[in-house]
Order: C-alpha cells, then structure tokens, then sequence
C-alpha cells in the first residue's frame, strides 16, 4: 500500500510517497499547473495507482484546481486540518524543524498510521458542489453587504443622522435602493436640506419606487429641513465624499448579493434533495441552498446523525476530568452551517407550533437563556433533517413533534 503526501502552496507544491513500513518511496517538487499535475498523476501512476486502486492523498485543503485533478474517479482525498498536522510534526521531532518536503511526509505517514481517523472529502454530485458555489458566495456577499452597511452608518451619525433617520422606517434601511438614491442627490445635511419635492420624488422614482411617492417625498422633506447640528462647511464636504465612496461599495455589494440570490434560485430547484430540504419549517431557498452547500448529497457521508450534529456544532460537548466535568457547546465546527442553523431554529420557531413549544419547554422548564434554546432547537431538526434526507421523506409536523397525550386528552 502506498500513500501520498502534498504540501500545497501557491506556485508549487511538494509530494510525498511512502510504502507501509513508512519508507520513503519517491518525492517529487511540482509546479501548480497542468504539467506539474500531470507530473504527480504520473509519479502516482508509477507506484501501482490505478482506476480500481487509487492511491490516497491527503493535503491541507479542499479546494483548487490541484484537489478537483485528484478528485477524479474514486481516489480518496483527505483534506487535514493544519493544526493537526502540526501536531503530527511534533511527533517525531522535538526540535520544532519544518520544511515543505517534511510536511509533505508528515501527511503521508498521517494516512499510513491513521487514516481510519479521518474523514475523506465527500463524494458530492457536481450539482451539489455548483450550488454549494453559488450559497457561499451569496453567503459571503450578504455579510460583505452587512459590513460596508455598518461602516456607512458609522460614517453617517457622525456627519449626517437625518440620512439614519429617513431610512429607519425602511426595510433593510440603508440598502434599500431609496437610501442609496437619495444619499447620492445629496451627499451632505446642507444639500438634502435643499432639496425640493419634486427632486425627492425623482430620486425615488429612479430607485424603483411606485407607490406613496408623495407622501414619502413630504416625509422626507420634513426630515431632511430638521434642525440637527452639522460639522464644519469643509469637513462635512469631505465626510460626504468619503461617503459616496462608500455608497459605491454598498450598490456594488448589494447588486451581487441579488445576482448570486437569483443563481442560487435557479440551480437549487434542479437538486433531487430540494423537495425534502424545502419540506422543513424555516427553511427556503436561499437557507435551505445553504444547508446543503455544507451537508452536500453524499448520504454517506455521516455514519449517523451525531456525526452531522457535531459537523454543525449544534450537539454539545463534554469535558470531563477526575470529579470535574462541564458541558458545553462545541466551539470547533461548521462556521457557515451553524450560522445557517441559527437562522434555520429562529425562522421555525414562528413557522412551526411544534417547533416553537419545544424552544418554549427548553426556556421555561429546563431554563435555557435564548441562543441555547435556539441550538437545541437546531440539534433536533438537524436529526430529523438527516433521517429525511437518508430514507427521502417529507417533513411531517405530527411525527416530528408528536403531541403529548396528556395534552391531547
């Protein structure tokens, strides 16, 4: 049996292959592009990999083109986390001595001595993994949208709080197409104090707007004329130069998020895991989109449901030494998955009469503060999520949170 090793890095990469004895075999310094990967296909190639026994690889990541070349047929990736390599490092050697060629062993010999340990990189559909593309990415615009919105409002109470005003009976506030209209008409106090009915009502219409645009216009008119304090004629110019450069980046932030939302509305529908995903309380497109991107379609994946509940971080985790032992959530986790499942337990909780009488059992009789309800809350749908997903079955409310009999009675 032999095992390969590859420590990554942007422009070229090292290999390693060693035998069961944990001899060193070949090496290899390969560059990252088509001729250094077919470099290392060959090299492997070389050493008995075949299409029915693939050699296994592990690296320190799951992306790039280097891991989808090696993804190719049913070759076993393993994606290990650099802190764990590390401390496989300190193993062997005391010194704390670290080279690429060494790395790259470390990995090798981390298969040969644990590969039981570790999980390979799932079989995921290429659907599964274009969905998973496009959830990240809209994830990743709508946080960048969140941040450069923070920064403007930041920016505006300084210089600038009838714009906070205006926008604060808004959905979305300051992202909305109005606020960004408006604030590029008039991007200080002074000139919004200036502005007359009939331009406000041209800024809301070349935002989108259609309805109630006299009476928002009146609304705004009112606001914009209030009497608030203001900055010095030059500084306030300069902060409403800094704020259109702002503005700029939100349009932009705002403008992707939609487009990726609409890409994901597209893709996500075609996935044959749809149905069961959309069946759930809480979950829609966009959240249910997101679920998957992380749990992927490989249903074999998790052994079993508490694999997927620690994968997500919503199962607790115990500590326990002598006499002591604690409780507590688990802190290494699926980032994006348990920020899914927060927002996945909130929306359930108004969208599900079971759901929202087990948040209320988990805060009334057992006394859990909010976020503890919230992710127990998760922790149970999440089963239930896998149990659908594996015998591909519909959410049903009365199976998921049966009714007490006493209380049926």
């Amino acid at each position: 049996m032999i095992y390969c090793g590859i420590d990554w890095a942007e422009k070229t990469h090292d290999v390693a292959l060693v035998d069961d004895t944990g001899h060193l075999v070949a090496k290899r310094h390969i560059t990252d592009d088509a001729a250094g990967y077919k470099i290392l296909l060959d090299l492997l190639a070389e050493h008995g990999d075949s299409e029915e026994n693939p050699i296994p690889v592990a690296i320190e990541t799951s992306r790039g083109l280097l891991v989808a070349v090696l993804r190719a047929g049913k070759r076993k990736i393993f994606a290990i986390n650099p802190m764990a390599a590390a401390r496989y490092r300190d193993r062997h050697s005391v010194s704390r001595k670290k080279s690429d060629p060494g790395d790259a062993l470390v990995l090798a010999n981390i298969l040969r001595t644990d590969m039981h340990a570790h999980r390979p990189l799932p079989d995921d559909s290429d659907l599964a993994r274009a969905i998973a593309a496009l959830a990240r990415a809209q994830q990743d615009a709508t946080w960048n949208r969140q941040q450069i919105a923070n920064q403007l409002r930041s920016l505006l109470r300084e210089f600038y709080p009838a714009a906070l005003e205006a926008a604060a009976t808004w959905a979305n506030g300051l992202c909305r197409p109005e606020a960004r209209e408006l604030l590029k008409t008039a991007p200080t106090p002074t000139k919004a104090a200036r502005l007359t009915r009939a331009q406000i009502q041209a800024a809301l219409r070349r935002a989108g707007r259609q309805r109630g645009i006299e009476a928002e216009a009146d609304r705004l008119r009112d606001i914009f004329r209030g009497d608030y304090a203001h900055q010095p004629p030059l500084v306030e110019d300069a902060l409403g130069k800094q704020m259109l450069a702002l503005v700029v980046q939100l349009e932009a932030a705002c403008t992707a998020a939609d487009d990726l939302a609409k890409a994901v509305e597209e893709a996500f529908p075609q996935h044959p895991d749809t149905d069961v995903l959309l069946s759930f309380p809480g979950l829609g497109v966009q959240l249910g989109a997101r679920v998957l991107a992380e749990i992927g379609d490989d249903h074999t994946r998790f052994a079993d449901a508490r694999g997927l509940k620690a994968y997500a971080g919503s199962s607790p985790i115990t500590r326990a030494s002598g006499k002591k032992s604690s409780i507590t959530r688990r802190w290494v986790k699926n980032d994006r998955l348990n920020h899914a499942g927060y927002l996945w337990a909130f929306s359930a909780i108004t969208a599900s009469p079971g759901a929202k009488a087990h948040y209320r059992r988990r805060r009334d009789d057992h006394g859990d503060w909010h976020a503890a309800a919230q992710r127990n809350l998760f922790n149970r749908m999440l089963g239930q999520l896998y149990h659908c997903l594996q015998k591909h079955e519909l959410f049903d409310e009365q199976t998921a949170f049966p009714t007490p009999l006493a209380a049926a009675a």
